[in-house]
């Protein structure tokens, strides 16, 4: 009997995946140390979900501005990167596949996270959202506007992070351009006030992404590279959609196709927008058409519902994410119908080995 489409081997670039099963890039905070560098903690983690097809890492960071969460590993300094090989070879010994997440979390910040200074923003507009610090959650402020010299830098930034990926060894990069983050920002009419070449019509909104993936040429192959996006995101992380919204998303996936991509990855939406003006509900279904590559889609999918959007042509590859923290052996579950362990919420952000590496196997 032939495996579900879900457990057949994909072709993603030059790597040949185990399986259609993404584990999604998710913040876990165990890099409580001088430099925020990966360990043989982040190591293990990682090593033990090498099952999946594609592991795509929690966002790393990729400038010191860029840092809006604590005790997330970053990826600009020389020790990260040598704390990434860690990761890396420890994914590879198993036969997986991994792409390091190039993350900048711009207005999503604190003050506390920069030694007093204003997170950098598109705009100075208050998301009204949380930023994660030593005190915990606490309400985000008033962040800098970006002048055009930082969004070069930023732009060298993304660059320097690929370089670095390449060198710690990942099979490949995932641009964070989803969840409310720094090039969301600039997409969002709500985030973006600009009125200089990075604000006003769709073209300038979106223009800070295609400066960072030229930027890349002849850093990373072009093969190597995605790129995450989150069109229906609303009434959360600081973002509202408007009449421009999935226009621009149109935009961008059209423009994604003359670059060759490893692959776009979607999220559905993270709140109900059923009766929200301007929204997508169903995005996989909706921007399929416009996209000719691979394309994973992300939220809430299980065993049955990852088949399903697989085989109806909607997406190539399904990313679960929640599932793989507490099961790090998901794909087996799933292929055997297996009882799933039950994940600790308590532990998502905490800086121990509980809930990180002693969730037990079907074996054990």
């Amino acid at each position: 009997m032939s495996k579900s489409i879900l457990f057949q081997p994909y072709t993603l670039g030059s790597s040949t995946l185990k399986n259609r099963m993404v584990m999604a890039p998710m913040t876990r905070s165990r890099s409580n140390n001088e430099g925020n560098v990966p360990t043989a903690l982040t190591a293990e983690y990682y090593g033990q979900r090498a099952t999946a097809g594609l592991i795509v890492s929690e966002g790393t960071f990729v400038s010191t501005k860029a840092v809006g969460f604590i005790n997330v590993p970053g990826i600009y300094s020389a020790a990260q990167t040598e704390g990434w090989k860690l990761v890396t070879k420890a994914v590879h010994e198993k036969g997986g596949t991994i792409f390091a997440q190039l993350w900048h979390t711009g207005r999503l910040s604190h003050p506390d996270l920069h030694n007093g200074e204003l997170p950098h923003a598109p705009s100075a507009l208050n998301p009204f959202a949380k930023a994660y610090t030593n005190d915990g959650f606490v309400d985000t402020v008033i962040p800098k506007e970006m002048t055009i010299e930082d969004i070069k830098q930023t732009v060298l930034d993304f660059k320097n992070g690929a370089k670095n990926a390449i060198s710690a060894g990942f099979d490949g990069i995932e641009l964070h351009a989803a969840n409310g983050y720094l090039l969301q920002q600039f997409f969002n009419g709500y985030s973006n006030h600009r009125s200089d070449e990075y604000g006003g019509s769709i073209e300038n909104k979106s223009r800070i992404l295609f400066d960072i993936l030229d930027a890349l040429e002849g850093v990373i192959d072009y093969a190597k590279v995605g790129v995450r996006l989150n069109p229906s995101l609303h009434n959360a992380q600081g973002m509202m959609l408007d009449e421009e919204t999935i226009p621009t998303y149109e935009y961008i996936i059209n423009k994604l196709n003359n670059y060759g991509l490893a692959y776009i990855h979607l999220t559905e939406p993270f709140t109900d927008v059923t009766e929200v003006p301007f929204a997508v509900t169903e995005v996989a279904k909706h921007f399929r058409p416009f996209y000719k590559g691979t394309l994973i889609i992300n939220k809430s999918f299980n065993k049955e519902t990852g088949i399903k959007v697989i085989e109806e042509g909607y997406a190539d590859l399904v990313a679960y994410g929640v599932p793989f923290i507490a099961n790090p052996d998901l794909v087996a579950r799933y292929e055997t119908d297996a009882p799933l362990n039950t994940p600790d919420q308590t532990t998502f952000y905490t800086d121990t080995v509980k809930g990180y590496t002693d969730y037990p196997a079907m074996a054990e």
